[in-house]
């Protein structure tokens, strides 16, 4: 008889057994804090109408691109993951085939984050005893399915059984905000809050700006026929989100530029944009001019600046446009802060109202630009490892290169930055080991003592996001 499947109490700790012993009364200490989740990107209508989850693809593959993404590597194809249809091949409609898929394909997820995350979903919240393959696909299907159904397992139940103290969604910058009203009414406005997303504005020369701008006009009630006005129409949603308990904004440009431009060249870009003959160059350095605007309008009215620069979106034009944002292969690039961020730490780096946050997924920065950056202008903090730096030996570098130069202090805690509302106490869970490892090293090389490593793991997994993340 096949063994139960089970997770070992030590996974992800360290592999050395004097230091093992110290991480577990680390993360002992940690494991069951609250979750602070303040840079994710689960849609709030799920709150809203709490909703079933449907099925298991519909809930483990079909949304997430950490996993579509390795099948696709293996040969699979998005269509039969579910995702959407192309001119040469149907959707598969079909939810236990897409799950067949998967579990065929569980393999290829050995060594990686998604791995860990879904282990933990599937057998810490949902009680699931096989393995998936091939074979066990069918059966684990009805197990997971059942579960599913149950109305426990329902967005709002799972606030409380994950222990998600507060969760911010992300919305677009035109949002009228109604699903985050309803909450407010129902009692989990401080649970529930909204992140002022404003990229689609900031970049003129997309596709769909023009179209983006009429809906920020008409969500702000200002007729946008001028820069003058559209930088209006932006402070009239961002105060609605801050009326409606937003603590950030969020910014994924390509590059982390900030430099300001005079407000001549910035009207006349904005007009060129207005008359469809806007250059790529023009727009490139208007995108960095209004991330400088979008710090200023932080020092402000208080809403923390999230920047995560530095990833190539839609790499494959082909899924790009049959499957659309986030299905297009979105890929690394090199990414430079120090000079990027000099005009708006110049400007904001040491005001008491301002606060940003910046991400990365170029490892290289961390100790050369980063961690020296955070570590001596007040108003920056370090983001957590994000996207495919939210891996366990990723995760450990990031500490190794950051801290001696940044402190624990000047960082964020962490940031799970999902879509998969399954996965954030995974995500969190792997966080809390990764530190408790680095910082049992820490008290065994007699560099912190163990009262000091513990005290600093509740603020990594606790104190440090809320602190990031306050109102001034």
């Amino acid at each position: 008889m096949t063994e139960p499947w089970t997770l070992h109490p030590d996974r992800a700790l360290p592999a050395d057994p004097a230091a093992r012993d110290v991480a577990r009364e680390i993360y002992t200490a940690v494991r069951d804090l609250p979750i602070v989740s303040m840079h994710g990107h689960v849609p709030v209508e799920w709150f809203r109408d709490d909703p079933s989850f449907g099925d298991p693809a519909q809930l483990f593959v079909v949304p997430d691109h950490y996993l579509t993404r390795m099948l696709v590597s293996q040969g699979e194809t998005l269509p039969r993951l579910g995702v959407g249809s192309t001119p040469d091949e149907a959707v598969e409609t079909d939810p236990r085939e897409i799950w067949r898929r998967f579990c065929a394909g569980w393999k290829h997820f050995r060594g990686t984050p998604t791995r860990y995350w879904l282990e933990h979903a599937l057998v810490e919240n949902l009680g699931v005893t096989q393995r998936p393959s091939a074979q066990t696909a069918d059966a684990l299907y009805d197990e997971v399915a059942a579960r599913i159904a149950d109305p426990a397992f329902r967005p709002r139940a799972l606030l409380d059984t994950f222990d998600i103290e507060v969760i911010a969604t992300t919305d677009p910058a035109w949002a009228a905000l109604d699903a985050h009203a309803e909450l407010a009414a129902a009692g989990l406005g401080d649970r529930i809050l909204p992140t002022f997303r404003p990229d689609p504005l900031l970049h003129v020369d997309l596709p769909t700006w023009s179209d983006d701008v009429a809906r920020l006009g008409a969500a702000a009630g200002v007729d946008v026929t001028s820069y003058d006005r559209y930088l209006e129409a932006l402070r009239t949603q961002r105060d609605r989100f801050v009326a409606a308990g937003a603590r950030a904004t969020d910014h994924g440009h390509l590059a982390a530029d900030t430099t300001p431009l005079d407000d001549v060249e910035a009207r006349r870009v904005f007009d060129a944009a207005l008359a469809g003959t806007v250059t790529a160059a023009e727009a490139q350095a208007f995108s960095g001019h209004m991330l400088f605007q979008m710090a200023a309008m932080s020092a402000e009215d208080g809403l923390v600046m999230q920047l995560h620069p530095g990833v190539l979106r839609n790499h494959a034009s082909d899924p790009f446009a049959a499957f659309g944002p986030d299905k297009g292969y979105d890929i690394p690039v090199v990414t430079e802060f120090t000079r990027s961020l000099r005009p708006v730490l110049d400007a904001f780096g040491h005001h008491p109202g301002f606060r940003m946050i910046a991400f990365t997924v170029d490892e290289d920065v961390y100790s050369r630009e980063l961690a020296p950056l955070a570590g001596v202008y007040p108003a920056l903090r370090l983001g957590a490892p994000w996207w495919f730096l939210d891996a366990p030996d990723a995760m450990r570098r990031f500490r190794e290169a950051a801290t001696e130069t940044a402190g624990f202090s000047n960082m964020s805690g962490f940031v799970d930055d999902t879509r998969a509302f399954c996965s954030i106490p995974a995500r969190h869970d792997l966080s809390r080991r990764v530190d408790a490892g680095y910082l049992a090293r820490l008290v065994l090389e007699h560099r912190l003592d163990l009262d000091e490593a513990t005290d600093t793991a509740v603020d990594l997994a606790y104190r440090l996001p809320q602190a990031a993340y306050a109102r001034p």
